[in-house]
């Protein structure tokens, strides 16, 4: 009987509703919920039968069914946070974990470090990155994003680039006298630089005019840092010539000698190259040092030397790459945070606790470092709100309670309708 079938259809309408309210009240109670995407409940109707026997049309339809629930893989807003290991993805993308139940995917980026150095969700669940090799290079390798390096070994001085300019109009003095060496040079300057053991040590550059656009240096340490060496005495480590061409320039640079002997080290002798910039000869423009008509000056030297330092503060930067600061000024990179591109994100299975894992219907993830291959980038200190939409969702509540009751209507009319068909016994 009509009257009766359409009882069920308003079942099934009421169920339908039922089952949307379920949804949109999980979108509102997860607001707050950090990478939280909001699903829609998607309905199919279903045809019972047809009043004639035909190919199509005349069908009596026999209420809706939930053929499912999408992910709404929408961007969320990007808000900024106070914790350095807080990270957001900005596009596609998922953060790769590891736990004890495999590999999992989410969008929540509130991690922590744990007591292992490993960084960590708020369930255990291991951020997977690439990993940095000795001197701090992202590699391809993928393990774990931990703190490995604690402490950074000292590195020797191997290298001073100098800056400096030396006056064109200084006089030729007689020959430079190691045991007079202020009085015997035109121009000197001071540099730091590191031995073998990361300790720091002052070598006094001085420099010599021998002739026109001619000139010597002679890198001299103190004697109570040299092995051997005199306290109140000044030893020369190192020796070499410069030419200038008559614009000034650098022509060409000669090294003559070039070996210190620091003691309470490890190693005897140790080479520094003083580097004065690329010269003429060899196809530069000989513009690092050079010789013009104006006061002696330096103007500044980089060496890559340093001493040992230990970890003092972690950091993240837009690429999602973690560097250690350490206590001597040196920073290293540690690792870089991986992300997964699927093909069909929406096809993913959530697993709660914010996470997701693989499926059929998603497909295998490519991983690899963000901003590359469709992948997002990642913003450091900021988490990926919630895409829920209090306003929106209110508004699918009302409209699947306005439902509720329209097939609620529909059953207690089709109930009247069955007690007027009992009434006709009874009459």
């Amino acid at each position: 009987m009509g009257i009766l079938s359409s009882m069920y259809t308003g079942i099934s309408g009421m169920r339908g509703s039922g089952e949307a309210l379920s949804v949109y009240g999980n979108n509102i109670a997860n607001a707050n919920t950090t990478g939280f995407k909001t699903s829609r409940p998607e309905f199919q109707d279903i045809v019972g039968a047809a009043v004639k026997n035909t190919i199509g049309g005349n069908q009596i339809g026999r209420g809706i069914r939930l053929s499912g629930v999408k992910e709404m893989m929408s961007q969320g807003a990007i808000v900024s946070s106070d914790s350095p290991t807080d990270l957001a993805i900005s596009g596609e993308g998922m953060f790769v974990l590891n736990g004890r139940e495999g590999q999992a995917y989410s969008r929540a980026g509130n991690f922590h470090f744990d007591r292992e150095g490993k960084l960590v969700n708020s369930d255990g669940y291991r951020v997977q990155g690439f990993q940095a090799d000795e001197s701090g290079k992202v590699t391809s390798k993928m393990a774990d994003i931990s703190v490995s390096r604690t402490v950074i070994e000292a590195q020797p001085t191997k290298k001073v680039d100098m800056f400096l300019n030396l006056d064109l109009r200084a006089d030729k003095m007689p020959k430079f006298d190691p045991n007079r060496p202020e009085t015997t040079s035109q121009f000197s300057t001071g540099v730091t630089v590191y031995d073998s053991a990361g300790t720091p040590r002052t070598v006094n550059m001085f420099f010599h005019k021998t002739g026109d656009n001619e000139w010597t240096w002679h890198a001299m340490a103190k004697g109570e840092d040299l092995r051997g060496g005199k306290a109140g005495t000044m030893v020369e480590q190192g020796r070499g010539r410069l030419v200038f061409d008559t614009e000034g320039r650098l022509e060409d640079s000669i090294v003559d000698r070039n070996e210190f002997s620091f003691n309470k080290t490890s190693k005897d002798s140790q080479e520094i190259e003083f580097n004065f910039g690329t010269t003429k000869r060899q196809g530069g423009q000989g513009s690092q040092v050079t010789q013009y008509g104006a006061a002696s000056e330096a103007y500044k030297s980089i060496q890559d030397g340093f001493s040992a330092g230990n970890l003092s503060a972690l950091t993240f930067n837009d690429d999602g790459i973690l560097t250690g600061v350490y206590s001597n000024g040196q920073s290293l990179a540690l690792g870089q945070v991986a992300l997964a591109k699927f093909e069909n994100p929406e096809g993913l299975y959530k697993v709660g606790q914010n996470l997701y894992r693989e499926s059929r219907n998603s497909g295998s993830p490519t991983v690899g470092i963000p901003d590359l291959g469709g992948r997002g980038t990642i913003s450091a200190k900021s988490l990926e709100s919630s895409t829920t939409d209090i306003a929106n969702e209110f508004i699918n509540l009302m409209a699947a309670q306005h439902n509720f009751q329209a097939n609620s209507r529909v059953i207690r009319v089709a109930d009247d309708l069955m007690q007027e068909v009992l009434n006709i016994k009874r009459t």
